[in-house]
């Protein structure tokens, strides 16, 4: 149930604005060939009325299904939530509807997720992909595709530098008086993980800083708080993980050996999703998920509208938040 009056029709919307009948179907299926004030008049009349339109019927007449997908490599990560809810704001306001998906850090799942959305959406937005450069790209030949935190040349992406915020971190970390630093990284396959131990390992090497890498095989609580004792091994004093999830862990395991933080040990955290929430309170990267979701779907947008690909590369900076799990050493 839509909640539409029964035997409402075009005719009676159109009357109720004052424009032609082909408008009113142009306002839901083609609005960027009317004026937004005309658009938005229509718009008003056909809630006023209650009219709401067949969306099966407007795919058959036009080809258009008026939904796009989403995909995440991991919906219960707190990094993607704010990001969905941008993106699907935004498609909200071109009366779209966002299909989403979870790959569960699987690319055989998501080249699935892909194959079964691209018979029902106009076009996709891959979050933080982990297929390949050529499965991305055979997949952007078929519909319009809008890439989040994954850098393939000639396809539309929106990048959070996450480098720029991580080379302040152990810059901090330098000037607080750590001297050897371990950065714990994230899935293998993601490009957030490279860019971040990338721009960890740059950093260290100008400011002359001892770095260990330490495997998190996964981004998760569980995964930071395993990789304490493979941390301590190392003789770092601080920590950079991948992100906070990571951070969290590592927090909770230095809790269980009795190591005070930041007295003992420092722990630098990605994205600000948890950030003011832990004990302490976490130093962390901050975050642009909300940012990238809503101008990957105006992308998109712009993409289906003019059906040519544009190679679009939209950065998005980073900084780092200072909060308690640093301040402290050495005082």
């Amino acid at each position: 149930m839509n909640g539409q009056k029964e035997g409402l029709t075009i005719k009676q919307v159109a009357e109720a604005a004052g424009v032609a009948r082909s408008s009113v179907s142009r306002a839901f299926t083609r609005p960027e060939m009317l004026s937004p004030e005309t658009v938005k008049r229509i718009r008003e009349a056909a809630e006023k009325l209650g009219y709401v339109p067949n969306q099966t019927a407007r795919a058959l007449s036009t080809g258009r299904h008026g939904n796009v997908a989403l995909i995440v490599p991991d919906v219960a990560n707190p990094f993607f939530p704010p990001l969905i809810r941008a993106a699907q704001m935004e498609a909200d306001r071109s009366d779209l509807c966002v299909f989403l998906g979870n790959s569960d850090e699987d690319p055989k799942q998501e080249d699935k997720l892909v194959g079964r959305f691209t018979g029902q959406v106009e076009g996709l937005i891959l979050a933080s992909s982990r297929l390949s450069d050529e499965r991305i790209q055979a997949h952007a030949a078929l519909r319009p595709l809008v890439l989040i935190n994954r850098d393939v040349e000639g396809i539309p992406r929106v990048l959070i530098d996450s480098g720029s915020g991580v080379r302040e971190a152990v810059a901090h970390l330098a000037e607080i008086g750590h001297r050897h630093i371990v950065y714990v990284s994230g899935p293998t396959k993601s490009w957030s993980n490279k860019q971040r131990r990338r721009a960890v390992r740059m950093a260290a090497d100008v400011l002359g800083l001892k770095v260990d890498i330490v495997a998190a095989a996964v981004a998760s609580f569980e995964a930071g708080r395993e990789a304490v004792g493979s941390i301590l091994v190392t003789g770092a004093t601080a920590a950079i993980a991948f992100d906070d999830l990571t951070a969290q862990g590592i927090l909770a395991g230095l809790a269980d050996r009795g190591i005070r933080v930041p007295e003992q040990f420092g722990v630098v955290g990605c994205d600000d999703v948890l950030g003011a929430a832990t004990y302490p309170s976490l130093t962390t990267v901050s975050n642009r998920s909300v940012e990238a979701g809503k101008a990957a779907l105006s992308l998109l947008l712009e993409l289906m509208q003019s059906q040519s690909v544009r190679d679009v590369r939209y950065v998005l900076d980073t900084h780092l938040v200072v909060r308690n799990t640093t301040i402290g050493h050495g005082e």
